[in-house]
This record gives structure tokens, C-alpha cells and sequence, in this order.
């Protein structure tokens, strides 16, 4: 583990490899689960407030799903927040395209231009996942192995592509570029 500032980044995001290989997997990771996508508390209400702009990016199950159940849902098992599911899974946010590719709904509007939103942070972040500790204001970086992404694994050592490297637009989404470059320096140490 390497602490940068207060923030534990777990080993593997520097020595493991990763680079999604979207027509493998098809986007597994958008209908396999047992929860949505974490969500950070601002980003509950910035569903609500974009969601007429999204909606129109969504698939008729995902609309019936979110106005039966919500935008998104607390679950228990979690802990926390997360995305709304779809029956059979996928979260409500999901689209395919004409290959069967899982897209997101919210990306979507935002290529298009209705949102300044991307998708939820946590998506972006994937496969890198926030261990928050509530009591102590900690957080943690962790690098979430799933079978799923078998293919992005092998793509990543391909392209010899750190787990960090391939999240950078994200990792300085969260918590900035002075950060990444901090962890950027910390990974040539190591190296």
C-alpha cells in the first residue's frame, strides 16, 4: 500500500494491467452484480436534476424500472447508495447497442451535449473501488478483480498499461491532478 496524502492506493493499481475490451465482455460490468453503481451523496441529486435530459438515452425497462423504484436505491448489503436495477439486473442506466455493447444512458446525453455530468464517478473508476471508513474519514484504493474483465486484463498486459494509468481522466475527476501526478510519482518509484 502507498499513502498519498490521507488516501491508501492499494499495489495492484500500479502492478496490475487493465484496458477494457469492450467487444469481449460487451459491458458485463453494467448487468452483472448484485447492486447498482455506487453513488456519492451530490450525485443522488444530480440524477434528479438530469434525469429529463438522460431519459431519452434510456431503454423502456429502464424507465419503467426508475419510475417504479427510483433513480436509485440503498442497499442494505452495501451499505450504500447505488444505481436502481432493471429486473434481471442491469442497471437502469443501461442501453445496448446495435452489437449488444452495454452503453450508458448518462454518457450518452453527455457526448450529446444535455448534461455536463459524464456517468457516476465509481463507473468512471472502474475497476478501482472507494473504501470510505466513516468514522475516520479514511479512504481506501483498491483494485476489484472480477472474472468478468478477464479480457481487459489480458488487453492491459498487451499494452503494458498500469490499472492507474488507464483510469487517469478518472483519478483526476475525483481527486485532481496534483494527486495523480503524486501517484504517477510514487509508481516510477516503485518501478
Amino acid at each position: 500500500m502507498i499513502l498519498i496524502r490521507d488516501i491508501l492506493v492499494s499495489d495492484d493499481l500500479i502492478k496490475e494491467q487493465f484496458l477494457c475490451n469492450l467487444k469481449a465482455c460487451k459491458g458485463a460490468c453494467c448487468w452483472e452484480g448484485d447492486w447498482g453503481a455506487p453513488l456519492e451523496d451530490e450525485e443522488r441529486h444530480t440524477l434528479e436534476q438530469i434525469y429529463e435530459e438522460v431519459k431519452s438515452f434510456l431503454s423502456p425497462e429502464g424507465i419503467a424500472a426508475i419510475e417504479k423504484k427510483g433513480l436509485y436505491t440503498y442497499y442494505e448489503d452495501a451499505g450504500d447508495y447505488g444505481t436502481t436495477l432493471q429486473p434481471g439486473g442491469a442497471c437502469v442506466f443501461m442501453t445496448q447497442d446495435h452489437l449488444g455493447i452495454a452503453r450508458c444512458g448518462i454518457e450518452q446525453a453527455y457526448q450529446a451535449g444535455l448534461t455536463s455530468f459524464k456517468k457516476p464517478v465509481s463507473c468512471h473508476l472502474y475497476p478501482m473501488r472507494v473504501k470510505k471508513n466513516a468514522e475516520t474519514g479514511f479512504e481506501a484504493l483498491n483494485y476489484d478483480r472480477w472474472d468478468i474483465c478477464s479480457a481487459a486484463c489480458e488487453l492491459g498486459e498487451k499494452e503494458s498499461l498500469p490499472v492507474y494509468r488507464f483510469l487517469r481522466e478518472a483519478i483526476i475527476r475525483k481527486y485532481g491532478e496534483d494527486f495523480y501526478q503524486e501517484l504517477e510519482a510514487a509508481a516510477k518509484y516503485l518501478e
